[in-house]
Order: structure tokens, then sequence, then C-alpha cells
């Protein structure tokens, strides 16, 4: 039976001073240990986009969204590990006094970065997801 492209939202949380929230992830993650991410999960049945983006942001972060803006789709398509996701990509404002790490499981760091300034390495997926999700 073939398989179908999982559904995930990706978001860039921002403090709307120009500075984006990166979480390194931890030696447990599904991929790419050690790198720098912005946050992602599956959208579940029956979510709206903006269920399920504070959903997935509460838990990574501990934070509620102040704002969400859809900024485009992206057809992620990988070889390894082998992979296939439709990612809808969002510009999540939250309030940086309120961010913790939710799940440390997944993340063992958490960082403000100017996009002029980020850490190393980055996850693979990353650079093409900010380059949609520029906060304005």
């Amino acid at each position: 039976m073939p398989r179908k492209p999982d559904v995930s939202c990706v978001f860039v949380c921002h403090d709307r001073d120009g500075r984006i929230l990166l979480a390194r992830r931890s030696p447990g993650a599904r991929d790419e240990p050690g790198a720098w991410d912005c946050g992602a999960g599956a959208i579940e049945f029956g979510e709206t986009f903006e269920e399920a983006v504070t959903r997935e942001v509460t838990e990574e972060y501990s934070a509620v969204p102040l704002s969400i803006d859809l900024r485009g789709v992206r057809n992620v398509l990988r070889d390894d590990p082998p992979s296939h996701w439709v990612a809808v990509v969002f510009s999540v404002r939250v309030d940086p006094a309120a961010v913790r790490i939710g799940e440390p499981h997944k993340f063992d760091d958490l960082g403000w970065f100017t996009p002029s300034d980020l850490p190393s390495p980055l996850h693979s997926q990353l650079p093409a997801t900010l380059a949609l999700a520029r906060p304005s």
C-alpha cells in the first residue's frame, strides 16, 4: 500500500523585535541531533491550522502564541532519512519571558537569535523554512 505524506505545521517563533527562537535537538531527537531548528508537529485530524500551531507551540515551548501568520507551504522530500511531508509554515509571535523547554526529550537548549547571527549547525530544513517565515 503506498504511503501518503505527513502534514505538519512548522513554526518560526519570534519576539517582534527581530529575534527568532530556535531549539537545539537533543540526542534523543528523531533526526539531526545537535542541530538547531524551529518548531514543528503533525496536524491532527480535525484540527484547524491555528489549533495545531497553538497546541504545538504550547507543548514545545510552554508559551501561548500571541499571533499566528501563515507564510507558505513546502513539499519536503528527503533521502536521509527517507521521508516526505507537507510543511505548512507559520510565523508565530511569543513572549520571550514565557518560553521554556516543554519537551526535553526533543530539545536540550533554546536560544534567541537574529537572522544574521544564527547558531551552528542548523537543521538541514531550516534555511528553506526561514526563507518563508520571515516575521513582518
